[in-house]
């Protein structure tokens, strides 16, 4: 069966995001003083074929592990869509 599954991989909050910084600068320059924080990470779309829901997280999660996102700085989390 195959399985579409979102992956978001973002900064963790305590580490500074200094593209989001940028964005909410230039969104500030264009007069939105009311946006307060910007951060910005990364949407990833995969269609795994699994025999079961549970073997594709569990690939989902490998991937996101070893390539998608850097534990040391980022977290993720695998969403299942229709």
């Amino acid at each position: 069966m195959t399985y579409n599954v979102q992956i978001k991989v973002m900064p963790l909050k305590d580490l500074l995001d200094p593209q989001g910084k940028a964005v909410l600068g230039g969104l500030k320059n264009l007069g939105l003083t009311q946006i307060a924080d910007v951060r910005i990470g990364k949407h990833i779309t995969l269609q795994i074929d699994a025999p079961s829901e549970d073997a594709a997280r569990a690939i989902a999660d490998e991937a996101a592990k070893k390539v998608l996102s850097n534990a040391v700085m980022e977290f993720y989390e695998i969403e299942f869509i229709n």
